[in-house]
């Protein structure tokens, strides 16, 4: 049923996004607010289609830890879930970190670049921050919020990546706060599998933390910290002795 349920899934995101990237171009040039908006009515309709088909459920604890005020993103990721929950569900905008080539992909490229996120051209090597940086403090100042997953990667439940330095340097050098997430979407939606699980997806928003006196490491630490602490109250099944701290 779970293999009938997820080839459900997988035909009707591609039914949906094909008319919905067309829909994009159509919309273009609108203002960014209300292209937003509609950009990704089309992450509110996968959202509802893994909740309705594959039985994928969510819980949001700590909303109120969110700022009225400009902050930087620091989430796990494990899964393709959440890359379709922020824009869904987070109060501001959010800005994605990404390799500008996702641009070229068909249909999802094309919505993805009207955006105007973050991309950046990995080909420059050590250059690729300073476009970090340049158009982070330009995302900020629209009012939107930089998101990144520190561990570069989807990391499967369970385990953890070194944290890179990307996003707490972007936060420590304009001056704002970081918010952490945790989140256990790698039960439901694996990594890298055809296979989506009915359940409970728990996303945990942490009290900002403020980059004020704290270098690029030491931010990034205490973000570390309490997240991989968090992962271990909420998903306590993938870590033996989670009562110990991360």
């Amino acid at each position: 049923m779970i293999w009938l349920r997820s080839l459900i899934y997988a035909v009707f995101l591609t039914v949906t996004v094909i008319p919905y990237a067309l829909a994009c171009l159509l919309w273009a040039p609108l203002p960014r607010g209300p292209r937003y908006r509609l950009t990704v009515g089309w992450a509110q309709l996968a959202l509802w289609g893994a909740r309705v088909i594959c039985g994928i459920r969510w819980q949001i604890q700590g909303l109120e830890n969110l700022p009225d005020g400009p902050a930087v993103i620091l989430s796990k990721h494990q899964s393709a879930w959440e890359t379709l929950f922020f824009p869904a569900k987070m109060p501001r905008q959010v800005c994605y970190v990404y390799k500008k080539e996702l641009h070229f992909v068909p249909f999802f490229g094309w919505g993805l670049a009207l955006l105007r996120m973050i991309p950046i051209d990995r080909k420059q090597g050590h250059d690729a921050f300073s476009q970090v940086l340049s158009l982070g403090r330009l995302r900020l100042a629209e009012g939107r919020w930089p998101l990144l997953f520190p561990e570069g990667t989807r990391v499967p439940s369970g385990q953890r990546r070194r944290y890179k330095m990307g996003g707490a340097r972007l936060a420590a050098e304009a001056g704002v706060p970081v918010i952490p997430i945790a989140h256990n979407a790698g039960d439901c939606w694996p990594r890298n599998s055809f296979l989506k699980h009915p359940g409970m997806v728990t996303v945990s928003i942490g009290p900002a933390i403020d980059s004020a006196g704290l270098d690029s490491n030491e931010l990034n630490a205490r973000v570390e910290a309490w997240i991989e602490t968090e992962m271990r109250r909420i998903s306590p099944q993938h870590y033996p002795g989670s009562n110990q701290a991360a």
